[in-house]
Order: structure tokens, then C-alpha cells, then sequence
């Protein structure tokens, strides 16, 4: 027993301090990813760009995808992710970066939520976090890094450049900018390759030196191309479970959670039913806030900001439903479940 606690409070400190480990080190992620993408994109204009068929299409599809890369990522680290502490957002001003809302329709609320008769949004249920003191609605969770609770959380994100929590109001940016990330890196390795052969000399003759015509080195062209390969498979697959997420009605931290839910269900002979689950085409279209109930659709194009369809206190749901079904009063995960308990004798 004493062995079993011992064992488990080591681990709970190595954990902490790795939190403050990556948490410190979270600024110098972004300055190198900074740096890395600023390269990939100098090495695509300098030596793939002059050479691509039909420039009046290609070089506008270009710029607009590198557009959309820069902008997102500079969204998904500089918004922040919306914190139970903070009050509602207010409309968005109207500047150049922001999308233009339509016109509400008769009889539909704008304030907090946006819905239409087919749309139930119901008010979230509020609970007290034990870890900071804060009211916290439904899909809300308490950052142990940050020390504060985040409207639906997804993560806390330092190593990949982010530098702070995945929520409510830049998610939609992190999965953009994931999905740009992975076309542009899919675009540089599909094109480069021939340029690439040629800075390793087995384009035809001997390799010379004096033959690339281009500014950026050789050395780094084919370094940037080798990463750019790593980070399609990479990134895709992390960009490919998230939209995953997305299109069931779930964020990362609740994806973890529902898995339990559907094995206690289960025991039971029960099935679990996720609320928040409106159908793959419903889901997408509200994470994205676009269609019917949202923005334009060429939001998904251009790099622009726009609010999520709720404030963090109100939720669409099933119709008929007010929770999740499967799930029974005190059975809920919470935050506090994370740091776990200390094991207990048998």
C-alpha cells in the first residue's frame, strides 16, 4: 500500500513538472515554428512557385492558401480561448478581419446564441470547480497549466507553437490551420519533387553547385522538403482525428470522457448517447459557424474571424434531450478524475 502511493505520487510530480516545463517553454515553441513555417513558405515562393503551370490560377490558389496558413496560425495563438472568469464577447467590430454576419432572420435571438426552429439550444447545467472556485458550464474544464477553467476545452497546446489552451473561441482556428498545414505541406512535396532530384543531382548530370538558380541553399530546400513530408502525415492524422472529433459532437478531453460513459453504459446493458451529437453534416456546420444558422461558406476560405455560434453557456442538443443519455447523476467525469486518486488497499 505504501509502495502503490509512493509510486503514484512520483508520477503525479513528474507530471506537474512537466506541465511547468512545457508550459515555460511554451514562447520558444512559437518562435521556432515561427521560424519553420517561414521557412517552408520562402523556400515554396523562391524555388516551386516560377516553375508551376497556368500562374494567373496557381499563384492566387497559392497566396490564398499560404493566407489562410499565416492567419490562422496567428489567430489559434493570439485569441484567447475563453475562460469562465470573462464575460460574454461582445458583437465582433467591423474591420477587415472580421466576417460579416448576415441579417437575423424574425423571431430569431442574436444575443449569445444563434439558432433557427430546427435548432434546440438549451442553458448548460453549472457547476462549482473544486481546483479554482469558478462556475462552470457544461463542456468547461479546468487547464492545469493555465489555472484557470476554459469554455469548451479541447487541450493545452505548447508544444506545437500554440502556446496556450484550445477552446470555445480558437478552435475553429487550430483545426483550420491544422487543415492548411497539411495542404501546404502535401502541396510542397507534390511540386518539390522534381526540384528536390535536382539539388541531389539526380536530375541528369553531375550535381554542380553553380546550377541552382535559386536563393534559398540547396541544403535547406531539401530539409524543409524532408520536413514538410513528416508533417503531412503527421499533422493530417492529427487534423483527421479532430475533425473526427468534430463531426460527432466532441472535443479531445471529451472524446476520453465518452469512452467511459459508453463501458459504464454498456454494464448496464444501457446505450450511451452523446447530446451534443446533431449528425456528422450538423456538427460540422456548427463548429464551423457556417450554412444556414451561420457565416457564408467562403469563411472556410479566406482567413477571416468570426464567433462561435454560442457564448459557452448554451448548447444545441438532440431533440428530446437535456443530457446525455446512459449517464446517471454523480457518474460524470470532472476534472478533478484527472489528477486521479491514490490507489487503495484491496
Amino acid at each position: 500500500m505504501m509502495c502503490s502511493r509512493f509510486v503514484f505520487r512520483c508520477f503525479k510530480a513528474l507530471e506537474r513538472f512537466g506541465d511547468r516545463i512545457t508550459g515555460a517553454a511554451g514562447p520558444f515553441f512559437v518562435a521556432f515554428a515561427i521560424i519553420l513555417i517561414g521557412l517552408g513558405t520562402v523556400c515554396f515562393f523562391d524555388v516551386i512557385m516560377p516553375s508551376l503551370m497556368w500562374p494567373l490560377i496557381s499563384g492566387p490558389i497559392c497566396v490564398l492558401i499560404a493566407s489562410n496558413l499565416w492567419m490562422h496560425y496567428y489567430y489559434v495563438v493570439t485569441v484567447p480561448p475563453g475562460f469562465v472568469d470573462e464575460p460574454p464577447r461582445e458583437a465582433p467590430p467591423k474591420t477587415i478581419l472580421w466576417a460579416e454576419k448576415r441579417a437575423p432572420r424574425r423571431g430569431e435571438i442574436t444575443a449569445g446564441v444563434r439558432w433557427t426552429e430546427e435548432l434546440v439550444i438549451t442553458r448548460a447545467a453549472v457547476t462549482k470547480c473544486r481546483k479554482c472556485g469558478q462556475q462552470k458550464p457544461e463542456r468547461t474544464h479546468h487547464c492545469r497549466i493555465c489555472k484557470r477553467c476554459v469554455l469548451k476545452y479541447d487541450h493545452h497546446c505548447p508544444v506545437s507553437g500554440v502556446n496556450q489552451c484550445v477552446g470555445l473561441h480558437n478552435e475553429r482556428h487550430f483545426v483550420m490551420f491544422m487543415a492548411y498545414l497539411v495542404i501546404a505541406c502535401a502541396s510542397l512535396t507534390v511540386t518539390g519533387l522534381p526540384h528536390v532530384l535536382y539539388a541531389l543531382g539526380a536530375a541528369g548530370a553531375a550535381f554542380d553547385v553553380h546550377d541552382w538558380p535559386h536563393h534559398v541553399p540547396q541544403i535547406a530546400f531539401i530539409m524543409i522538403y524532408i520536413l514538410s513530408v513528416v508533417m503531412a502525415l503527421a499533422v493530417g492524422v492529427m487534423c483527421m482525428y479532430h475533425l473526427w472529433g468534430v463531426m460527432h459532437g466532441e472535443t479531445t478531453v471529451e472524446a476520453q470522457d465518452h469512452d467511459v460513459y459508453r463501458r459504464m453504459a454498456k454494464s448496464r446493458n444501457e446505450t450511451f448517447v452523446n447530446s451534443y451529437d446533431l449528425g456528422k453534416r450538423r456538427n460540422l456546420a456548427l463548429f464551423f459557424n457556417v450554412g444556414e444558422n451561420g457565416y457564408p461558406l467562403y469563411t472556410l476560405f479566406i482567413p477571416f474571424r468570426i464567433n462561435p455560434y454560442t457564448d459557452g453557456r448554451s448548447w444545441a442538443r438532440r431533440e428530446g434531450y437535456v443530457a446525455h443519455r446512459g449517464v446517471r447523476q454523480g457518474e460524470e467525469l470532472t476534472d478533478d478524475d484527472d489528477d486521479g486518486a491514490e490507489p487503495e488497499a484491496a
